[in-house]
């Protein structure tokens, strides 16, 4: 069968004192009325990207509400995560298609684990492309079926887009992160949910200065100068190797910054060690770019403590769904300078809470500003902490979703 992930408990009042108690409220009689139906989330992996990190919170506090709600990763071989891959990459705007081959290794690896999935879900949330045909094959698995993009579909290869969207069309709702993500050959109705983070999950709690020192300190940073910090996928989406040219510009001022590039591998990105090793190459041995994975043991707690050190957090995609480890940056107070592409801008107000840039170029320049400017650094953290809270914390999606599923009934 599909595999389960065993997600643990939490406790929706444990976020009180971060959201307030009229949002818990609010939260708690929504979900009154939905109080035992049975949800199940399927998506390609259990780690190392957002959809996963948003799992392991959403789906225990849904419980924590009264809904049976479980979450399952489906199965496959190489083969089938290598189509997948190309299908990621073609539908944010990679010109290279899916061939005859990959399309059937695709419908096969779905056909196969749609015979796997129990029947009698109320609700079937189906996270990305990767699992998006087991409707075809299953519909009797769920009364109620729900696609939920986390990709940038606004400039999509259409060439793949069409036989995806066919199989999206067999759904019963479709959400994005941006209405401009919603492409035209949708004919079921659409929801704009932006994701969120957990504030009390390890990668995001408090974390104390002499601790977050401790931690990089291990992995050979030098606490006592300036350090730049990208935390993403290995990914030509997230350009390290941009983020490598920034820095040797911002180096030719200042030669004492270090840079910080730390990445998870997941099961369901063959492509990543292929970036990973082109990166570490690009780097060409300079011991100050400090290029991490959580191959090297780093974890939720690592990821805490080098962005909680940072002087300034990079994230410079040039596709980018919404951008979590922004939302993450700018919770802990950091200052942010990141890519003007996909969800990022929701996040940033350009000059007030952090810096939206398009190139390498701009990238340096924003991050000397901050180096140079302590106090301006802090005039963004904060600004874009606060905006963090009110708009991107889990309560919030929490609450977006069970209002979904009071309108599907």
């Amino acid at each position: 069968m599909l595999q389960p992930v065993n997600v643990g408990d939490k406790t929706l009042n444990d976020y009180t004192h971060l959201v307030g108690r009229k949002l818990i409220e609010e939260i708690r009689e929504l979900a009154e009325p939905l109080r035992g139906s049975r949800l199940l989330n399927v998506s390609a992996t259990a780690f190392g990207g957002g959809v996963s990190e948003i799992l392991f919170t959403l789906v225990p506090l849904m419980r924590d509400v009264g809904l049976e709600a479980d979450w399952q990763i489906i199965l496959g071989k190489e083969e089938f995560f290598n189509s997948t891959k190309q299908l990621h990459n073609s539908l944010q705007g990679n010109p290279c298609s899916l061939t005859d081959q990959e399309w059937k290794s695709y419908f096969k690896y779905n056909k196969i684990n749609a015979k796997e999935l129990d029947k009698g879900y109320d609700f079937m949330i189906i996270h990305d492309p990767q699992p998006a045909a087991l409707h075809k094959y299953k519909p009797n698995a769920a009364k109620h079926w729900i696609w939920r993009c986390h990709l940038d579909l606004s400039t999509p290869n259409q060439a793949d887009l069409g036989p995806i969207m066919e199989l999206v069309n067999q759904h019963d709702i479709a959400i994005f992160h941006l209405d401009t993500y919603r492409p035209r050959e949708l004919d079921i109705p659409a929801k704009i949910m932006p994701p969120a983070i957990d504030p009390l999950s390890p990668k995001n709690m408090a974390l104390a200065q002499e601790d977050a020192s401790y931690v990089c300190d291990q992995f050979g940073i030098d606490i006592d100068r300036p350090l730049i910090c990208q935390v993403s996928r290995f990914d030509p989406w997230k350009d390290p190797l941009g983020v490598i040219d920034a820095y040797h510009q911002v180096t030719k001022e200042l030669p004492d910054v270090q840079l910080a590039l730390v990445g998870s591998m997941a099961t369901d990105d063959p492509e990543g060690w292929d970036y990973f090793h082109k990166t570490y190459e690009y780097a060409q041995g300079d011991p100050d770019i400090h290029i991490l994975n959580n191959l090297n043991n780093v974890g939720a707690i690592e990821v805490n403590a080098f962005q909680s050190q940072s002087d300034v957090i990079l994230q410079k995609s040039v596709r980018e769904g919404f951008g979590l480890t922004v939302t993450e940056a700018l919770w802990k107070v950091r200052p942010v300078v990141a890519g003007n592409v996909g969800g990022i801008p929701l996040q940033i107000e350009d000059g007030e809470s952090g810096f939206l840039v398009d190139s390498p170029e701009q990238a340096a320049q924003r991050v000397l500003e901050i180096l140079h400017d302590p106090p301006l650094g802090k005039h963004l953290a904060r600004a874009g902490k606060e905006h963090v809270r009110s708009h991107f914390l889990m309560p919030r999606l929490l609450r977006d979703w069970l209002l979904l599923l009071h309108d599907l009934g």
